[in-house]
């Protein structure tokens, strides 16, 4: 009986420790500035983010508003970095409400970028389902 036990638990503890080493980190990035210095630190952020955590972290920046400009063609500093990015996974969302009220042509927008309804509302629901939040 005492061993059983004992097997049972080694095993409890051999599983939880496998699934610690494969957790995935989900992070989800609100941008809503133009200061295209903010957008180089939430970018070199996401690298880091990757570097100490692993590529198989889920990062997902979500811009709106002012921020809106990093995700458009011929206003964004950053094209090469998101470029980079996109390419190790990481999800660049631009807000179709900013989109609409700023009378932006979608065709300007990158095409490593998708969009959502609502930026903030984008933010909620990942809130909502456990992913980290960092606001720049």
């Amino acid at each position: 009986m005492k061993k059983s036990l004992l097997l049972s638990l080694f095993v409890a503890c051999l599983s939880f420790a496998a699934t610690a080493q494969t957790a995935t980190h989900k992070v989800v990035l609100q941008l809503n500035t133009s200061d295209t210095l903010v957008w180089h630190g939430a970018l070199k952020n996401i690298s880091n983010l990757q570097t100490a955590l692993g590529e198989s972290t889920q990062i997902e920046l979500v811009a709106h508003g002012s921020g809106i400009g990093i995700l458009i063609d011929g206003k964004s500093t950053q094209k090469a970095k998101i470029a980079e990015l996109a390419a190790k996974g990481v999800l660049f969302k631009a807000c179709e409400n900013t989109i609409r009220e700023r009378k932006i042509d979608r065709s300007t927008i990158l095409t490593q970028a998708g969009t959502v309804p609502s930026g903030v509302a984008e933010l909620v629901l990942k809130q909502e389902a456990g992913w980290a939040y960092l606001k720049y």
